[in-house]
């Protein structure tokens, strides 16, 4: 039984609504160092969902009691702007802003070296813009644009995607009715080129098969991203050497 509001096909003849295929993504639109007073910042678009992302730090952690004597402290905020969607959303924290700023923040510790910053703290904002679906995804890929801006000591590069079950099929990075009418939203993000996952989160039911082939498709994808976000960096730094 179709939900409410759904459309009646969100596949039609082996394409998805918006006329892709099941493993291609929307169009991708990144950009480094876009804010002035932020150490480093960063945004990142699938089609029409759009985050952006600052960083501050490292720096003097305040109050003193927060600081830790022998690493840095990070804390990832995620927010969604009023205007983001279709709906006002309310202003300010919400459990799933603070659910999201909490994986988000143990996913980049996985590939921070704090104790090269002890004492110090390290805040990363992540603002969606315009919401689509894979909001959270957008947001992460945003934030290591950032942090690598910031000249943040880290392993690599956080790359993340959203892969889903939509009518039976296994799809790369879901869009909205896709996000709401589909069977499975599955987000999932890697360290760099690897397929160490250090994020995953899911919503529906699938079967073992489904999961290994999701995770299959999602590895493909990250690097995907992954690839995207080092071409911009270098990119952007390589027209700041010719410029001096």
């Amino acid at each position: 039984m179709a939900k409410e509001g759904a459309p009646e096909k969100l596949i039609i003849d082996g394409k998805r609504l918006d006329g892709r295929d099941f493993e291609t993504f929307r169009k991708f639109d990144l950009s480094v160092h876009v804010l002035k007073r932020s150490n480093g910042s960063g945004t990142f678009a699938f089609g029409n969902t759009r985050a952006i992302a600052g960083v501050q730090g490292p720096r003097e952690l305040h109050p003193k009691f927060l600081q830790d004597p022998r690493n840095a402290v990070l804390r990832c905020r995620y927010m969604m702007a009023p205007f983001s969607t279709s709906d006002r959303i309310r202003p300010g924290h919400s459990r799933r802003g603070t659910e999201i700023s909490k994986v988000t923040t143990d996913a980049f510790m996985s590939v921070l070296c704090p104790e090269d910053f002890p004492k110090t703290g390290i805040d990363v904002f992540i603002q969606i813009l315009e919401a689509d679906a894979s909001t959270r995804c957008a947001g992460i890929n945003a934030a290591s644009l950032a942090l690598a801006d910031a000249a943040v000591p880290m392993k690599d590069l956080i790359a993340s995607c959203s892969v889903g079950k939509v009518e039976g099929h296994i799809v790369t990075d879901l869009n909205g009715p896709e996000d709401m009418y589909g069977d499975v939203d599955f987000a999932v993000s890697m360290i760099g080129d690897t397929d160490k996952v250090v994020h995953l989160q899911m919503d529906g039911v699938i079967t073992r098969d489904e999961l290994s082939r999701m995770l299959i498709m999602a590895h493909k994808g990250c690097s995907e991203v992954y690839k995207n976000m080092k071409a911009a960096l270098k990119a952007k730094y390589s027209s700041n050497v010719e410029g001096e």
